[in-house]
């Protein structure tokens, strides 16, 4: 497992909207963020949620031409911080995150990491919580999640 993980804002407000937001704190050590993120978050984060600046700040500058700024204080934290682990929704910000060599996982794959350690019982109520936002998903990736937990219907 990794020790630290440098969330987002999108799987913070995706997990704070379905109201399980602790299911982060359970699965992982350690969850980072910018202060960037905690402004987009515009909510005041949990204690357990480290708020941490990035050094480097013309790296971030450079990465904010590419994506937006949280995702890029995200990515240019992950960067600073050796195996850490991003979390991380969007693909453009995916696809850059991998061209650095960064491990990124998102909001399904925190899901299915609480259901192989326990944390859940099942996914398909967090599904269909998370199909009660803005959140988007295919119904493709929902059975393949689905069959991934052995949970098919």
């Amino acid at each position: 497992m990794h020790n630290i993980v440098i969330s987002d804002t999108s799987c913070l407000i995706v997990f704070n909207k379905i109201g399980q937001l602790e299911i982060l704190q359970k699965v992982y050590d350690n969850v980072i963020t910018t202060p960037e993120v905690a402004e987009e978050f515009s909510e005041i984060l949990p204690d357990w949620i480290i708020i941490k600046e990035v050094q480097d700040k013309k790296y971030q500058e450079f990465l904010e031409t590419q994506i937006d700024n949280g995702e890029a204080s995200s990515i240019a934290l992950a960067k600073e911080i050796d195996n850490s682990l991003l979390l991380l929704d969007d693909l453009k910000a995916r696809k850059l995150a991998g061209k650095l060599n960064l491990r990124f996982t998102g909001t399904l794959g925190v899901i299915t990491k609480a259901k192989q350690i326990g944390v859940i019982s099942t996914v398909r109520p967090i599904i269909d919580s998370l199909l009660l936002t803005d959140f988007r998903i295919s119904e493709n990736v929902i059975e393949e999640l689905l069959k991934l937990n052995n949970e098919n219907t």
